[in-house]
């Protein structure tokens, strides 16, 4: 029998990818959308729910006939007034009772490599409770815990345009990051498979110096690397979090903690980043 399955957060950067893989391998497709106008974003899926995971009573119903949800929830940079507890916690939270409810086979969660580990950042304190809440629930779970997307490498992409890259310490530190598409795989195989818990990278494994040098080629500049000492990152998180709100700071915490070790996860995948990093060049051109 078919698979019915419901995918939130699926305008987002992996859940179009999703939504593609998904069709593509003949699953019945319901969307979680927070408006009308989002629609014109599929073309290929079952069935609109319009709703907002932070909004209980919008949800009602949502995952009803549903056998997998698949939940990419989570603030990336939302300027509505809406910290991680509210959206990455309590908006999963609200969709794993209704997933509790209609007796739903089984709950993927994409958090993010190392989540476990870095509890004590903002955004990953509200990833984990949620974590600890699914694997409480008595449903069939799998959290994924991916690397950074292609789609966040583009800030180095922003900087080498100008003609160089700032890297903090000695540009040593390792990480795979991995394409959408390729992740959306990942996403689908290991709910199949049933796995519990699984990091997911791409198949380059590269040092943030190499990053930054496939960023420079990309716009074909010469390579120059300027390499900060440790102090500087460690006293801007220092500063974010004294003078700005969980809200702006907590990307920025994240991104600036996780670029002080190595963060390599399980490898897949045939997108390389630096023919990412050339199309997004050609289209910054365009």
């Amino acid at each position: 029998m078919m698979k019915k399955v419901l995918v939130a957060g699926a305008t987002g950067y992996l859940g179009q990818y999703l939504v593609k893989e998904l069709k593509k391998r003949g699953f019945w497709v319901r969307v979680l959308i927070r408006k009308e106008a989002q629609k014109e974003k599929f073309d290929i899926v079952d069935d609109f729910f319009i709703g907002e995971v932070t909004k209980p009573a919008s949800i009602r119903g949502v995952t009803k006939d549903i056998n997998w949800v698949f939940s990419t929830i989570g603030i990336t940079r939302q300027k509505d007034g809406m910290t991680y507890k509210d959206v990455d916690y309590q908006g999963n939270f609200n969709l794993l009772k209704e997933a509790v409810i209609d007796k739903v086979e089984s709950f993927e969660y994409i958090s993010a490599i190392n989540g476990d580990k870095l509890r004590h950042l903002k955004i990953f304190e509200a990833k984990e409770k949620f974590v600890d809440e699914l694997k409480d629930s008595g449903i069939n779970y799998c959290v994924l815990r991916p690397n950074g997307f292609f789609s966040d490498m583009k800030d180095f992409l922003n900087m080498a345009k100008n003609g160089r890259v700032y890297l903090f310490g000695a540009g040593v530190l390792k990480l795979n990051p991995i394409h959408g598409e390729d992740l959306a795989k990942v996403c689908v195989d290991k709910m199949i498979e049933g796995v519990k818990e699984e990091t997911a990278g791409g198949p380059d494994i590269l040092t943030q110096n190499e990053l930054a040098e496939l960023a420079l080629k990309a716009w074909n500049k010469p390579i120059k690397i300027s390499h900060l000492p440790d102090w500087t990152r460690r006293l801007t998180i220092w500063l974010l979090r004294t003078f700005t709100s969980s809200k702006t700071y907590g990307p920025f915490e994240f991104f600036l903690t996780a670029m002080a070790f190595d963060n390599i996860a399980n490898q897949y995948g045939t997108n390389r980043l630096e023919d990412f990093f050339k199309l997004e060049v050609k289209r910054m051109k365009e």
